[in-house]
């Protein structure tokens, strides 16, 4: 086994979006050592203000998003009439391909919003393909527990401490997969990663175990390898991801991803003339 090891430290920064949610925000568009992911939002507040606006009907193409929740719901409705909500401890998957316009808004009784979203880049191959979409309960996504630390597995197919687990979403771009791990102080966890995927953590809570060490709410990228070891120092949080890399131009214009200048003009048409997310 070769031990994957540090390579970037990439701090997230306070941002806003949709009708003014404050966020924190890693942008890994133009970062090769990231690819396949393209940006991944923290989303964190108590106070409504921060969140109540949510995220009115807006376009994507050319990209997948992964909401996760860990406090809080948000209701999905898209102009293809599926809607949904997802709660505490669920996910919600939206691969947009060639268009779909969706909001995601909160609940207005809710006091705590704690989630992220993940997007992950298509490949040209796909980009205009059917858009699709789906709600994961917490109830479907399995919980692993291990010695002062639990693993909520929600994509992808995993090995963690030699014990295989599979999370509900199999089919995310980039066979990416996701996990939500919690450590307590001093614990550790080995995985065993395909060594051509890259592999990335936000460290949302606390810190790990690394050199040099990276503060807390950034961004670890880490090397190549098959084998992954993550201690904690104190108590912390983190949301683990790895896929293959697409090693593709991205042109990224707001929430348009797509390989070309020329595509990004011809969404904004598609979308300006109302052909948005037709066959």
């Amino acid at each position: 086994m070769s031990q994957r090891t540090l390579q970037h430290i990439i701090p997230s920064h306070p941002s806003s979006d949709g009708d003014g949610v404050k966020i924190r925000r890693v942008a890994m568009f133009d970062l090769p050592a990231t690819d396949p992911f393209l940006m991944l939002d923290e989303l964190s507040s108590d106070n409504p203000d921060d969140y109540i606006g949510g995220f009115p009907p807006h376009p994507h193409r050319g990209m997948e998003t992964l909401t996760y929740l860990r406090h809080g719901s948000l209701e999905h409705r898209d102009h293809l009439g599926n809607r949904g909500l997802i709660t505490s401890g669920g996910a919600q998957w939206m691969s947009a391909g060639r268009g779909i316009i969706h909001s995601e808004m909160p609940a207005l009784d809710m006091q705590l919003l704690h989630g992220f979203q993940l997007w992950i880049n298509l490949p040209a191959k796909d980009k205009m393909s059917a858009p699709k979409y789906r709600d994961v309960p917490a109830a479907e996504i399995p919980q692993l527990e291990f010695p002062q630390a639990q693993v909520q597995v929600i994509a992808g197919a995993w090995n963690i401490n030699g014990q295989s687990s599979e999370g509900p979403l199999m089919d995310l771009a980039a066979d990416a997969g996701y996990l939500d791990i919690h450590l307590q102080a001093g614990a550790s966890l080995t995985l065993t990663t395909p060594a051509e995927q890259r592999v990335i953590a936000l460290v949302y809570k606390g810190q790990l175990n690394t050199s040099p060490q990276a503060p807390e709410k950034s961004l670890l990228v880490f090397g190549q390898g098959d084998e992954l070891k993550l201690q904690a120092v104190n108590d912390a949080g983190l949301i683990l991801l790895r896929g293959t890399p697409i090693r593709e131009k991205v042109v990224h214009y707001g929430p348009f991803v797509m390989n070309s200048t020329e595509e990004i003009q011809q969404a904004i048409a598609d979308y300006n003339s109302g052909r948005f997310g037709r066959d």
